[in-house]
């Protein structure tokens, strides 16, 4: 058994780069720096990351119901596995001077829908790996585990493939296998370098962790069946107010959290002037941190049960936003401060939002365990990506529409802070009593 939750976690290791290098700190401030304007690279980013999230939630449950149908696990895994590296290798192409700005949207989004897809499968495991009263170690070890793997692949791209203004790494050295900084290959390379990291690292996971069987059933006749049967399982949604708050609460501040994530780095470059490879040092340490919250908000689970850490999280994140956005070049919330402080300012509050964010999502994940039936739960943790991509375009449109409408990266982050207070009077709403652990 511990072989097999051990290739578990490294499901976790293998995928957190995609978040960690292309989402996060080195690919989305690239955007920023080939488009010219860090506003348009947001509005961009912003519109790309909420048709990729609209993709996401029509297609997980369904699928998460085909799978509880028809068994066989693997196969759909091994596809996602190729739309992620597929997805993240095409990223190669984003060159300087040609962004080819819906080739690269376009490639992002199957690599981010692959990876989702493939986390609402191998989330739908966890049961089978723990008692309940595990479970919350389990999710916030694995959590830190994928956050440790991200950090790793951030060192050795800043260390050996990412070029800095003058050329070279961030120890000195030229790129890597001759990679031309003047056209930027070094950051390109991240791209393909998060493919081949997902190739090599998924195999444990594929060799030590059982998966269902395929049934009796094939794909398409699993299909017809689980459209009527996940019709109706919506249908009794509304009547389930754990699950159903749980998951409008978890759409709400789940969309908040991805789009910090997703834009946090473009404000950097585009507000506080940083470089790509600052961003990418400030991602090392939000992720340490993230690894840390996510272990120990664990822990915690384990003891006292996921809603107080969910609702800590949650205020965490909130101060941390309006912290963000009151933070800009030789000011922080309008009084003039040493050049330096805001530099500062935002490494701390990245801190911050690495440890809550990693905590809230490790949490989260067994607040649904709580709450769904054990016979469906793949279709369950559809309907968990659901709930975080039913509404997914929301954060980023409504960053993009902010940011172009004020023509302002700093009031452009501020709907986040309405989304994660709306998430947490939903969770308030639901009933999240603690329920007694097996």
């Amino acid at each position: 058994m511990r072989r097999t939750i051990w290739g578990w976690y490294f499901f976790d290791w293998a995928s957190q780069p995609y978040a960690t290098l292309l989402t996060t700190f080195i690919f989305a401030p690239y955007m920023a720096r080939i488009m010219g304007d860090g506003t348009a690279a947001q509005t961009v980013w912003g519109y790309g990351l909420a048709a990729a999230g609209l993709l996401i939630a029509l297609g997980s449950p369904l699928l998460g119901a085909v799978a509880d149908r028809s068994g066989g696990h693997r196969r759909f895994l091994l596809v996602f596995s190729a739309m992620y590296m597929l997805g993240a290798w095409g990223l190669w192409w984003a060159e300087p001077g040609q962004p080819r700005v819906v080739w690269t949207i376009g490639c992002f989004a199957l690599g981010l829908i692959g990876m989702e897809y493939a986390t609402s499968f191998t989330n739908a495991l966890m049961p089978k790996l723990a008692a309940r009263g595990d479970l919350g170690r389990l999710s916030g070890s694995g959590w830190a585990f994928g956050y440790a793997g991200g950090v790793v692949a951030l060192i050795l791209v800043l260390l050996f493939l990412q070029e800095g203004p003058e050329g070279t790494t961030l120890v000195g050295l030229a790129p890597a296998f001759s990679l031309d900084p003047a056209m930027a290959e070094g950051t390109r390379a991240v791209g393909p370098f998060t493919a081949l990291w997902y190739a090599v690292f998924i195999l444990p996971f594929f060799a030590f962790v059982p998966m269902p069987p395929a049934g009796p059933d094939g794909i398409c006749t699993a299909l017809r069946h689980a459209w009527p049967d996940l019709k109706a399982s919506l249908r009794r949604l509304p009547q389930n107010r754990p699950l159903a708050g749980f998951l409008g609460a978890s759409m709400l501040y789940r969309d908040a959290l991805n789009g910090i994530y997703a834009f946090g780095g473009i404000y950097a470059v585009g507000v506080l002037g940083w470089q790509v490879r600052d961003v990418g040092i400030f991602g090392i340490l939000a992720a340490i941190t993230g690894a840390l919250g996510a272990w120990m908000g664990g822990r915690a689970d384990s003891r006292f049960g996921p809603r107080p850490v969910i609702v800590g999280s949650l205020l965490a994140l909130m101060g941390c936003a309006l912290c963000v956005a009151g933070i800009g070049p030789a000011r922080i919330f309008g009084l003039p401060v040493p050049a330096l402080a805001p530099t500062l300012a935002f490494y701390a509050v990245g801190a911050v939002i690495g440890a809550a964010g990693g905590a809230l999502q490790a949490a989260s994940r067994t607040a649904l365990i709580d709450r769904a039936d054990p016979t469906r739960m793949t279709e369950a943790f559809g309907l968990y990506a659901l709930s975080g991509k039913a509404t997914a375009f929301l954060a980023p449109l409504a960053i993009g529409f902010a940011t172009q409408i004020s023509g302002s990266q700093r009031i452009g982050v501020l709907p986040v802070i309405v989304l994660f207070l709306a998430g947490l009077g939903l969770l308030w709403w639901a009933d999240m009593t603690r329920r007694p652990r097996t």
